[in-house]
């Protein structure tokens, strides 16, 4: 069977067999397979989807396709946490250390920019010296010792979903459901996880913006960990505005470390904590969410979580001075321009992905794989939707390069912001938590 003949399947809506799946993520791994042709085949998944056995077997595939990550010797828990992108979005720079400060071994494997969206190792990476291409012994051995790494996919975990990944976003297809499910979790599941809480993303920025689409992947994802023995609970958050004030790099490790040290702003925090007393329940050092939520504010509050990152950030080769002076230590911008009301009003509407796609014009973000990131450019984002404001008030501050750099992004935040006569709705910041017992609502 070629690769062809799934192709001419899959398009006029067919289904490709286990045994089919596991051939071509094996050929995809070992690169034997054409671009256009593989291309070609995400387009037609993004159009005539695959069932449930299909994305069991892709992922299994993929899975399968490299080593894993091996903690089962470990007498405690070990959680991850995956958020399917949003602007602004640096909970995992505090999640990782503060849930480890608490006793629960977090290997967190994470991404670069997809798309509008930022990623954790380009804000990571903005750490000067600060190295995510660890290799799974070295890996192995710093979340036994501090109980936490914080790395990349590299080409010995699910490289096969390395190559897909890459090409979804290079072929407008990361938006398929099944892609997004299998791809999620053949890298989560190679950490040898004994839990995973999922943060899906709904809203204008999420890639998924309709809630059904959401509730889909999220119990897609919870399905497949149940076949592999590992809980998954989700909860669906709101990204119809970036989440905190800093979007772009450093500016976004500077907000986490503000945060790290009991402030930071209030969404920040309060999904940080939510996201975080679910994964210390499922990693065992918790009985309710309740206890949970205490924990973790002690650690805030006593300082514990900000020296696991200091430890974290040491052990990884970054520049610990970081933690006590983010702004001596990471790349600052040459230009930082108010953006102001041009009318009085309230604010309507700070559109995600407009900020997100202004981050990467402005160089920040990713349109290839190849191109390079300034983690000095971003935004502050100081005016939230409901927020009654006056002509000249401050809105945001762009942080550029170069007065280009200020153009694009003040024509990014131009087409951002919406400023009214009547105030925008109130949104919940968690609408549903869903796991295996089924969807709760009024979170």
């Amino acid at each position: 069977m070629t690769l062809r003949d799934l192709i001419e399947r899959k398009r006029d809506g067919g289904r490709i067999t286990a045994d089919e799946w596991r051939d071509f993520t094996r050929d995809l791994a070992a690169g034997t397979l054409a671009d256009y042709q593989v291309s070609a085949l995400l387009m037609a998944i993004f159009f005539r989807g695959m069932d449930d056995d299909e994305t069991v077997a892709l992922m299994d595939g993929m899975l399968h396709s490299g080593r894993s990550l091996d903690l089962r010797h470990l007498v405690v828990g070990r959680v991850d946490k995956h958020s399917t992108g949003g602007v602004g979005d640096k909970i995992s720079l505090i999640l990782a250390p503060l849930v480890a400060a608490c006793g629960v071994a977090v290997p967190m494997m994470s991404g670069r920019g997809l798309g509008h969206t930022g990623g954790t190792l380009d804000k990571l990476e903005s750490i000067p010296g600060f190295d995510t291409r660890l290799s799974l012994e070295v890996a192995s051995a710093q979340v036994e010792r501090l109980g936490c790494a914080l790395i990349g996919q590299t080409g010995e975990i699910a490289p096969a979903d390395k190559r897909l990944y890459a090409m979804r976003d290079a072929t407008g297809t990361v938006e398929a459901i099944p892609l997004i499910a299998a791809s999620i979790m053949s890298k989560k599941l190679a950490e040898s996880l004994t839990g995973l809480v999922l943060d899906v993303k709904t809203g204008a920025g999420a890639f998924l913006p309709k809630l059904d689409d959401s509730l889909r992947l999220a119990q897609t994802m919870i399905a497949l960990g149940a076949r592999y023995q590992c809980p998954v609970v989700a909860l669906l958050t709101d990204m119809e505005s970036p989440l905190g004030e800093a979007c772009g790099n450093a500016n976004e490790v500077e907000e986490s470390i503000a945060t790290l040290k009991n402030g930071g702003p209030s969404d920040v925090r309060e999904l940080t904590l939510r996201l975080g007393a679910e994964m210390l329940v499922l990693g065992g050092a918790a009985a309710t969410l309740g206890e949970a939520r205490g924990r973790l504010e002690t650690a805030l509050g006593n300082g514990a979580a900000l020296e696991k990152f200091r430890d974290i950030v040491t052990a990884q080769g970054g520049d610990p001075r970081v933690c006590d002076d983010p702004v001596a230590v990471l790349r600052q911008p040459a230009i930082r321009e108010s953006y102001r009301a041009a009318r009085d009003g309230v604010v309507q509407r700070v559109e995600p992905r407009a900020v997100g796609r202004g981050i990467t014009a402005m160089g920040g973000g990713r349109s290839t794989m190849d191109d390079v990131v300034d983690p000095s450019v971003g935004f502050r984002i100081f005016a939230r939707p409901g927020r009654a404001v006056r002509v000249g008030d401050e809105l945001a501050v762009i942080e550029a390069r170069d007065a280009d750099c200020a153009a694009r992004g003040r024509a990014a935040l131009d087409a951002a912001f919406t400023v009214g006569d009547v105030a925008p709705p109130v949104r919940a910041m968690i609408s549903h938590r869903v796991s295996s017992a089924g969807v709760e609502t009024g979170h």
